[in-house]
């Protein structure tokens, strides 16, 4: 299971975004390669599932993967509930 954390820059939101869920992979018994990323690599890289802001909808590129938009990227309540939907899809 492969998942990017995506943000303008790759660092940061998106890099805290990560770290959030490799805690919340851990607290529901789940695994995966967790990696914070730019938007600009998101194009063409393969994953399970990408996870960006809510703002970023827009400009987003096309992926061939379920995208994940948080309204809130520091909200631990909104991405353990949202994860943890997509696990049990």
């Amino acid at each position: 299971m492969k998942i990017y954390t995506v943000c303008g820059m790759g660092f940061g939101t998106s890099l805290m975004v990560k770290m959030t869920i490799d805690d919340i992979l851990k607290e529901i018994g789940e695994k995966a390669n967790v990696e914070a990323i730019d938007m600009g690599s998101a194009k063409g890289l393969s994953a399970d599932l990408f996870v960006t802001s809510n703002d970023m909808k827009g400009s987003f590129p096309s992926v061939d993967a379920p995208v994940i938009y948080l309204n809130n990227m520091v909200d631990k309540a909104e991405i353990k509930e949202k994860v943890t939907c997509f696990f049990e899809a």
